[in-house]
């Protein structure tokens, strides 16, 4: 059985892996790198241990996604590049496995992030939300 915490919905239900399961697999990934989290933390308070499902909530609306960024980055980093990052993981972390992409199409929206430029550096823009 996959790794608790990365591990498909469909594939824990089933036992049957498919593509589109390690795609939700690799949707973890971007998330944890972007929070600073591991995706299954016991120490964490009750409703966050499971990180996917707390990152569910801020996953949907642009000015919540600020909420998932780690507070460790000081706000060096590209607020595109996140926004994107947190987009294509939401793509891949959806629920159902047919509207996840394919992994050749997280392939493609990954190649444009390392050029983005617009450093988020103590901008006030960060700060204010």
């Amino acid at each position: 059985m996959g790794t608790y915490g990365y591990a498909a919905p469909e594939y824990v239900m089933t036992g049957h892996p498919t593509s589109k399961s390690d795609v939700y697999s690799f949707g973890v990934v971007p998330l944890e790198l972007l929070t600073g989290r591991r995706s299954m933390d016991k120490n964490r308070p009750n409703g966050e241990h499971n990180f996917v499902e707390w990152a569910r909530l801020y996953l949907g609306e642009r000015k919540s996604f600020y909420r998932l960024i780690d507070p460790h980055l000081c706000g060096c980093f590209s607020i595109k590049g996140a926004e994107k990052a947190i987009q294509l993981a939401a793509h891949c972390l959806n629920r159902d496995p047919k509207a996840r992409p394919l992994m050749s199409e997280v392939v493609e929206a990954l190649k444009p992030l390392p050029n983005l430029n617009d450093m988020a550096c103590s901008s006030f823009h960060f700060q204010a939300m």
